[in-house]
Order: structure tokens, then sequence, then C-alpha cells
């Protein structure tokens, strides 16, 4: 899927924070995650790479963080430009190529299954179904190499992170943590909620790209098993 995502409206004002005196982080009004507006910072991130002031460019969920030059001549204008900028910003839809993972879902690997089905007012069986039924959209990459936030998780499998986290999680773990889902890319602490294990491999420092998943894609999630 390919080519100019329309808007017939006009896109919400960011606000843009001084973070320091070299760098401006720059978020649309508090919402949910809308892919609409990632796109257009997708946009605005592909102009901003071109302007001399700009030294790094960082997506987030539905934010952008600007790194700039406080000596270059034109620092001064930035804030404005993006926010001008972002008015104008062409949104263009990233490569729309499915990334199908297998899942085993329960048992050692998604101990927290059960509990999150319980939080949903779910079974195992209708938290697993709606999970795997969703269609995913890769956001950023970020926490660590190769973990891809996705957006599209269905609001009822909403859970809160945990209170504490785990010191260690093994890659290939899938989780959910607030209203987001992913998939451990290698072997990290984290808070999240872990409900399966991927049949797949999502970084591989040896591989070219090293991380499987890329900004754009979507991902799909299907059933291999459920491990009471």
């Amino acid at each position: 899927m390919t080519g100019t995502q329309p808007f017939p409206y006009s896109p919400p004002p960011l606000a843009i924070t001084s973070l320091g005196e070299a760098a401006w982080l720059c978020v649309p009004p508090e919402g949910p995650l809308d892919i609409g507006l990632q796109a257009r910072i997708w946009a605005l991130a592909a102009l901003l790479d071109d302007w001399p002031q700009a030294r790094e460019i960082v997506p987030g969920m539905n934010n952008l963080l600007v790194l700039f030059d406080p000596f270059h001549p034109q620092a001064d204008a930035l804030a404005g430009g993006i926010a001008d900028a972002w008015q104008h910003a062409e949104p263009v839809a990233q490569a729309g190529e499915v990334f199908e993972v297998p899942v085993t879902y329960g048992g050692v690997a998604g101990e927290d299954l059960a509990e999150c089905a319980a939080h949903a007012g779910l079974s195992p069986e209708e938290y697993v179904r709606l999970h795997a039924e969703g269609e995913y959209t890769v956001f950023t990459l970020g926490s660590h190499p190769g973990f891809a936030y996705l957006g599209g998780l269905d609001p009822r499998l909403a859970v809160p992170r945990r209170a504490v986290p785990r010191q260690k999680v093994a890659a290939g773990v899938v989780m959910v943590g607030g209203g987001q889902t992913g998939v451990q890319a290698c072997d990290n602490p984290t808070g999240w909620n872990l409900i399966g294990r991927a049949e797949a491999r999502f970084f591989d420092p040896a591989a070219d790209p090293p991380a499987a998943l890329r900004p754009g894609m979507r991902v799909r999630f299907v059933v291999r098993e459920i491990v009471s």
C-alpha cells in the first residue's frame, strides 16, 4: 500500500517544546494513537532531514524529536519552520507489506495471559482470538534494538504495565503494555505483560537490515497454539 494519504482537514497544531538548548520535542494534542498523525510525522521527518540546521530527526509514537545545531545561523527560525512544515507535509503511506508472526500463546513464555484476560473480562481463548484478529502497524522502533512499537491493539485488550518490571524477558516473547502490543527483539527487562512466544526473530546484528520490522510495516499475529 503506497501513495498519498488524503487529509480532508487541517492537522492539529504541534506543541513544540524545548529540550535543553539543542532539541525540540514536537507533539500533537494528546489522544489515542493515530496512524494518520503518524504518517504525517513520517512525512515531516523526511522534510526536516534535508534541513541544514537539523542534526538528527527521531520519530516516536505520535511525536517527533528534532536535534539541531544551536550555532547554525538559521537555528532561531527552526521551531517556526517546523510548525509551518507540519501543516504542509504530504503524508505518504509506508511499505504496506504484512509480516506474519506465528505465536504460541500462554505457557511459560506467556505466563500473564490468564491475568490479562481476567482484567479484560474475557476468557484466555477470547483474549487470544481478539489479539490475533488485529492488524498492527509499526509506528517506530525503540526501547532496545529491533523492538517495534505497534499501534492497533483492540482497546478491550489494554492492560496496565506491571508495577515491578521483570529483570529479564527473552527475545521472542509477545507482550501487552497499556494500549500497545509488541515482541521482545532482544533479552531485556520489561514491565509489559507476557502473553506468548513468537516463532520469529526480530533482531539479528549480522543481517542487513538487522531489524526485521520498520516503521509503516503491518504485523499480524497467527495463533499456532494456546497452552494453559
